[in-house]
């Protein structure tokens, strides 16, 4: 490759025919206005790109090199630089950056320059592939196994012991994306994520981002903090709320989509609710907080914009109801620290200046690149912390002590 590769460019005789058809898996959680734009969303610029097609064959030669180092298991159209692509390469960056500690590659931007070309080369000349693709759902790591059994112990206890929280889901009766404990399904061919929340029935007028999520994709695991709980004030400035949403626990559907789809300039790629929604608790007594009282007033939805997005650099909780995740930093599937702090963005404006999400880009590029065929949809179940104590071992520290691990790096 000589030439430098951005999401859009598409090689000679590899446009696609009908370019609605190619976005309407991506772009079919957008409003009408934006579906109509038959363009990709370059979210690290703000900007929307149309296809540019080029001589040659760059973009197949690049997806061909991502599949086979292991950073793309779910490639685009063949010769189209689409958002698969685009999210292997930022994985395929990231994986220099902090697995083999090569900071020479730059941020993990998604743009295919001479620095990370010649990253491509020297992969190239060495046969290189990522630990990465060692792991499969057939070849997992331990830690995954360990999950996946914490996941059933939890299902299983459920099952033969009351609930509050699932006995008003269970009541439920229209469509929602809020599964009863019959549907949870945790089958490990499915992409997995588990929101863990804390402190949800402490009073918190501005709440902090003091929550886990575990990601299990692959036969790996992948860890992020953020919170799974509104900011009171957020919902008040967002939707003038003062009874914010809090998800309700359990097992929820969500698929690809996008947060933000009403302002073309901050649109981003984030998790959204599967079809119709998700069910909430409203805080009806004013506590700030997910009380007994406010789950005996019932749940409320389907909910449609309980989205899984972007919180930051994780200094601020930018809820107003959605399950947020900080970009400050991860713990990867060596279960190391991985500090994204020189160049995760707190703010659009600071985007604008090039820096990127940061930690948060690696589970929503991880989500995309390494989903398994066929697999549109992201399992989501959020628990309690207590909860980890039906696993002797995680047991109830866990979650403070790899929070503050992760805060620390």
């Amino acid at each position: 490759m000589a030439r430098t590769l951005k999401l859009g460019d598409v090689d000679n005789g590899a446009k696609p025919k009908d370019s609605q058809a190619f976005f309407a898996p991506f772009h079919s959680t957008m409003n009408p206005v934006l579906q109509k734009k038959n363009m990709f969303r370059d979210e690290a610029n703000s900007a929307w790109r149309g296809f540019r097609e080029h001589p040659g064959s760059e973009v197949r030669d690049l997806q061909n090199f991502l599949n086979s180092a292991g950073f793309l298991r779910r490639p685009d159209a063949p010769g189209v630089f689409g958002y698969a692509t685009h999210a292997g390469l930022r994985l395929f960056q990231e994986y220099v950056r902090t697995v083999e500690k090569d900071a020479t590659i730059g941020i993990p931007d998604g743009v295919a320059g001479p620095k990370v070309q010649e990253h491509i080369n020297r992969w190239k000349q060495n046969n290189l592939k990522c630990k990465w693709s060692e792991y499969t759902t057939e070849a997992p790591s331990p830690e995954y196994v360990l999950w996946f059994s914490a996941l059933e112990k939890v299902k299983q206890h459920f099952i033969s012991t009351s609930s509050p929280v699932l006995e008003e889901i269970q009541k439920f009766s229209k469509p929602s994306d809020t599964l009863k404990i019959s549907q949870w399904d945790f089958d490990p061919k499915h992409i997995h994520l588990i929101g863990i929340r804390r402190n949800h029935d402490l009073r918190a007028d501005v709440r902090a981002n003091d929550d886990l999520f575990i990601l299990l994709i692959s036969g790996m695991v992948f860890k992020f903090w953020g919170s799974t709980d509104p900011n009171p004030k957020m919902a008040l400035a967002e939707g003038n709320r003062t009874d914010e949403a809090y998800l309700t626990e359990g097992q929820h559907l969500y698929r690809f989509g996008w947060h933000k789809i009403s302002d073309e300039k901050k649109i981003y790629r984030a998790l959204r609710p599967a079809t119709v929604g998700v069910l909430v608790f409203r805080d009806r007594t004013g506590a700030n907080a997910l009380t007994e009282a406010n789950v005996k007033a019932g749940v409320s939805g389907p909910n449609a914009t309980i989205n899984i997005h972007w919180s930051g650099i994780g200094s601020s909780n930018f809820s107003a109801g959605c399950q947020v995740i900080a970009g400050d930093s991860y713990i990867n599937h060596a279960n190391e620290v991985v500090s994204c702090r020189g160049f995760a963005a707190r703010s659009y404006d600071e985007l604008a200046a090039g820096k990127t999400r940061g930690a948060y880009n690696v589970i929503s590029d991880l989500v995309l690149a390494y989903a398994p065929a066929g697999v549109n949809l992201v399992r989501y179940t959020l628990g309690r912390d207590a909860h980890l104590n039906l696993d002797a071992s995680l047991g109830k520290d866990f979650g403070a002590k790899t929070l503050e691990k992760m805060r620390a790096g």
